[in-house]
């Protein structure tokens, strides 16, 4: 996520102070290779279509400089902060005090407690945040520096883990913390995944399904992985044994 901040803020540096040297490499070029250069400053005369830009204080250096150079940058910002907003930036960053890694060098306490202040402050009560740090504090020293906990990869096997050594239970707190982290969409591909799976199921024959069997259905196409491990005999037992029936099942 530091790479991405510091990606994004390079590119706009490019945008304010790169069109200069872009444009005397591009001129140094075609010296060196008699290629003629256009004249900057002479009117640039639109193509058909384009009769906005058919004034006399349009340049050809403003139209490469604001149509090509600017708009081509914008583009790539306009991408970078659709998928990665300084909000989800922020948020993704505190959250990675909570991964399990050797030495524990990333955990910080005033992190975390800064992403339940900001990002989650209606899933803790005013006690719990201030009962947070000292679990924290308990957590740091007694999780961190367990031999099992340094072998673990990432907040899905740490979240496995407290739960297997029941550690979940005493500290609930931080437990609660790393299962909210979990549950961040880290990309759009379920998304995208979604509304690829929609057109094989809903679809013209299909288009007056109702929206809760849409989702169930839905849900089943694309965990099919999963839902073709089930057993269908213990469906239709626990079905059977959901209320009693006027005639047996």
């Amino acid at each position: 996520m530091r790479l991405v901040s510091s990606t994004k803020r390079l590119i706009q540096q490019l945008r304010d102070t790169g069109w200069d040297k872009l444009f005397a490499k591009v001129c140094s070029f075609c010296e060196a290779r008699n290629i003629d250069v256009l004249e900057m400053n002479a009117r640039y005369v639109a193509r058909r279509g384009r009769a906005r830009k058919q004034q006399e204080n349009y340049t050809i250096e403003q139209y490469y400089r604001v149509d090509l150079f600017y708009a081509a940058i914008d583009s790539q910002l306009q991408e970078l902060n659709n998928r990665f907003s300084e909000q989800a930036v922020e948020l993704l960053i505190h959250s990675t005090g909570l991964e399990p890694r050797e030495g524990y060098e990333a955990f910080n306490i005033d992190d975390i407690c800064k992403l339940v202040n900001k990002f989650y402050p209606h899933d803790f009560t005013d006690h719990e945040k201030l009962q947070l740090k000292m679990q924290l504090q308990h957590y740091e020293y007694n999780v961190g520096q367990h031999s099992e906990f340094r072998s673990l990869s990432n907040l899905s096997s740490l979240c496995q883990w407290l739960v297997k050594t029941r550690r979940s239970t005493i500290y609930p707190l931080v437990h609660r913390i790393i299962v909210l982290v979990l549950t961040l969409p880290v990309s759009t591909a379920t998304i995208e995944k979604l509304f690829s799976a929609m057109h094989s199921v809903k679809t013209r024959l299909r288009n007056k399904i109702e929206d809760d069997f849409l989702t169930n259905s839905l849900i089943i196409y694309i965990e099919r992985e999963i839902a073709e491990k089930l057993n269908i005999d213990s469906i239709i037992d626990d079905f059977r044994y959901l209320k009693e029936r006027r005639v047996l099942f």
